[in-house]
């Protein structure tokens, strides 16, 4: 699909503006959203009605012009062509997600393991996910897997509102709890001891959070599914240094513990990968 836009784009945009654009674009329901370094307006039009011209359903075309920042884990975004307009709503394992995604994070990129986790949920579990977002995992997780309540924290009012309006379009009221706040402070002040697994996909925050995760899990221990960026090169293992930089934080804690499933979730760019630990947690010392 990639190379296809490339191919396309060749032969009415200059070679040294095509150079400008990353061989990587997401589409979040019908909108698209490319990387690149600069487009003047005439050659940003012709990105955009290519794209559009590939993918019919796509009605806007977006560059991001920033990473994604901030608490709020939001980027700033640039309209290409089509309609002006960041706000849609995209399907996934059966379930409508709408979002802003201006205001709110979300990435398709992470559809396998939404999945995935919606598949390791036992029937009649508690999952507190500490950074729910606009809240796929958990609403994935309340629509496919029998849990008896999941509750999903984000500390972004627009993502907890937008949160808000996909559990009623999911029709999962009273097993999705949305809750405001930094998941620190909620999971202290109301969901000690409470959780049989703990979601932790903010990787940028995921270890310094880990106690406070641990402190979720009920007294006899659960799973916490931890996600971390990782730089790895050369014949680096980011699984291995993903696991080394957890292992040395959780003995500090004095938690027992065991690795099960830890893959690379994605490549985020060069020598730097996603990874995720699914932890098992023994029974919790006294302090927690």
């Amino acid at each position: 699909m990639r190379q296809r836009l490339k191919e396309k784009l060749s032969t009415n945009v200059p070679s040294e503006m095509l150079r400008q654009i990353y061989n990587s674009f997401d589409i979040v329901g019908d909108i698209a959203i490319i990387k690149t370094l600069s487009l003047d307006n005439v050659n940003a039009e012709k990105v955009a009605n290519q794209i559009m011209a590939i993918h019919k359903g796509v009605k806007t075309v977006f560059a991001q012009t920033s990473p994604v920042i901030g608490d709020y884990r939001v980027r700033t975004l640039s309209l290409l062509g089509g309609e002006d307009r960041t706000e849609t709503r995209c399907k996934e394992r059966g379930c409508v997600f709408s979002v802003d995604l201006a205001k709110c994070y979300f990435s398709p990129r992470l559809l396998f393991e939404r999945s995935r986790l919606a598949g390791v949920v036992k029937k009649g579990e508690i999952v507190v996910n500490m950074f729910a977002g606009v809240g796929c995992f958990s609403i994935i997780i309340a629509k496919t897997a029998c849990p008896t309540q999941v509750y999903s924290i984000d500390i972004n009012p627009e993502a907890v509102k937008y949160m808000e309006e996909n559990v009623k379009l999911n029709r999962v009221y009273g097993k999705v709890t949305p809750l405001l706040g930094d998941s620190k402070e909620i999971v202290a002040a109301k969901l000690r001891w409470k959780a049989d697994r703990v979601l932790m996909p903010l990787p940028e925050k995921a270890l310094e959070y880990l106690p406070d995760a641990l402190s979720a899990l009920k007294e006899g221990g659960g799973w916490i599914h931890f996600y971390a960026f990782q730089h790895a090169v050369g014949n680096e293992d980011p699984i291995g240094k993903t696991k080394q930089k957890v292992a040395a934080k959780l003995d500090s804690l004095s938690a027992s513990y065991s690795f099960g499933v830890s893959r690379i979730v994605r490549s985020t760019g060069p020598n730097w990968y996603q990874t995720v630990l699914d932890i098992k947690v023994g029974p919790l010392p006294s302090k927690f």
